[in-house]
């Protein structure tokens, strides 16, 4: 997954309203969706400047940030020293070229990451080897759309196949796979739905 693009983009990322919405949005669709506890390990994977686990903080345990973006681990570093993510750890992590380290979490999030991963099945592969037996994952995502979501020099999905998706996370060991409506993005006068997937290990 690219990551020079995200570099350009981190230091305002969060100046951005939207993203914020959107990161309450997650948040709020994943505490819905599984049983979170003071204990819960949660690692976000391609957490960008980490919204999201902001926003679950309060409520899980120990948290780790994973990005293969410079520009958005500094981020993350920054506000890891401000106190706003006190006592996350930041991990260069992308599994699509990286081996998953030995660690064990009991939920992985992840949003609106999946469409930029052009191997998919590997990723997913590396979330079950990380998360302990009965851990969940998350995955905000795009729903498939036309092409428009992004400018023409994309080169990951056009958004995500719910069925195919769940299929995959079958094949990777997962059970109990549910999608779900998530939340709406609004983008020049479009709409376009995304979703949370959630499932076993």
């Amino acid at each position: 997954m690219g990551s020079e693009n995200f570099d350009d983009r981190a230091a305002d990322w969060d100046s951005d309203p939207d993203k914020v919405s959107r990161a309450r949005d997650v948040a709020a669709a994943v505490r819905a969706a599984v049983q979170l506890q003071p204990a819960t390990r949660l690692l976000e994977y391609g957490a960008g400047t980490g919204l999201v686990s902001q926003e679950l903080r309060a409520h899980v345990g120990q948290i780790v940030l994973a990005d293969n973006s410079t520009g958005m681990r500094q981020v993350i570093q920054e506000k890891i020293e401000a106190g706003v993510l006190s006592d996350a750890q930041v991990w260069d992590l992308d599994l699509e070229h990286d081996v998953a380290p030995p660690e064990e979490f009991d939920l992985i999030v992840t949003s609106m990451v999946m469409h930029h991963v052009r191997d998919v099945p590997a990723v997913l592969a590396g979330f079950a080897s990380l998360l302990r037996p009965g851990g969940h994952v998350c995955i905000t995502d795009l729903d498939t759309e036309d092409g428009s979501f992004h400018d023409s020099d994309f080169h990951g999905h056009h958004g995500i196949d719910r069925g195919e998706l769940s299929e995959q996370l079958e094949q990777a060991g997962f059970a109990g796979a549910t999608i779900t409506d998530c939340t709406t993005i609004i983008k020049r006068d479009h709409a376009y739905s995304v979703f949370l997937a959630t499932a076993t290990r």
